[in-house]
């Protein structure tokens, strides 16, 4: 599994509230997106939080060899546990109060690949044959969508787009998406913050993955698309393509 990865404060904010990070366990890729909301510290530090606390469980809890259901109990529990962090923080400290953090992960094992998402920062799929977002976003804007009330256009600019409905450490307790998916050979999984999502198309990412050369620094076209383009919020991307490994 190749990874790479991009975060910046983009064109408007004085701060990077955004986290990415990325490692290998065992036969495991891990990555991780967060997207962190709150004063002026406090979206930075549930960011952090949450990401260091979901990697950490995950070191904790993942062996070897074990099954697609194991791992998604793993990274259920990882990321309860990261909400536990970011959630009694913010009643410890009245900086604090009310942070939270969207996340979005991967966990890779060969081609199984693992989703968890809670929040709007998404994952995509990509290959030859296009791009598909694996996540729902946990939105205003993604139920008004799917109630019919807006369109695909509309949802873009709306106002209220980044009103997200469920967030990492503002409750005690938080509902994760799981998706679970078999990769083939040059597929992709694109994880980013909404800051890439409302300044770039599906079209435009899937275009940069799969024809733009090098294959190495397509983030950084992307970012370069996003920063063009005004970039309102932080922007935040990983990258990771499967490689079928090698007989013999």
């Amino acid at each position: 599994m190749k990874i790479w990865q991009k975060t910046d404060q983009g064109a408007v904010r004085k701060e990077n509230q955004d986290i990415c990070a990325a490692e290998q366990l065992d036969q495991y890729t891990l990555a991780v997106v967060c997207d962190g909301m709150g004063g002026a510290r406090a979206g930075a530090l549930a960011s952090s939080l949450a990401a260091g606390a979901f990697l950490e469980a995950l070191r904790g809890t993942l062996r070897p060899g074990q099954d697609i259901t194991a791992v998604a109990q793993a990274g259920e529990a990882a990321v309860a546990k990261a909400n536990h962090i970011v959630y009694e923080r913010s009643r410890e400290d009245k900086e604090c109060r009310g942070m939270g953090t969207t996340l979005v992960a991967a966990v890779c094992a060969g081609p199984q690949a693992t989703i968890f998402n809670v929040g709007d920062s998404r994952a995509y799929r990509i290959n030859e044959s296009g791009i598909c977002a694996v996540t729902r976003d946990h939105s205003v804007v993604q139920d008004m969508l799917e109630n019919g009330d807006i369109t695909e256009e509309e949802a873009r600019r709306h106002p209220n787009r980044n009103l997200i409905t469920r967030a990492l450490g503002t409750e005690r307790e938080v509902l994760c998406d799981v998706f679970q998916l078999s990769l083939s050979k040059d597929d992709s999984l694109l994880l980013c913050s909404d800051g890439l999502v409302n300044t770039v198309s599906d079209q435009e990412m899937l275009y940069e993955v799969i024809h733009g050369e090098p294959r190495n620094t397509c983030l950084d076209r992307l970012m370069e698309i996003a920063i063009d383009r005004g970039a309102p919020d932080n922007v935040t991307m990983i990258l990771m393509q499967y490689e079928e490994e090698a007989d013999g």
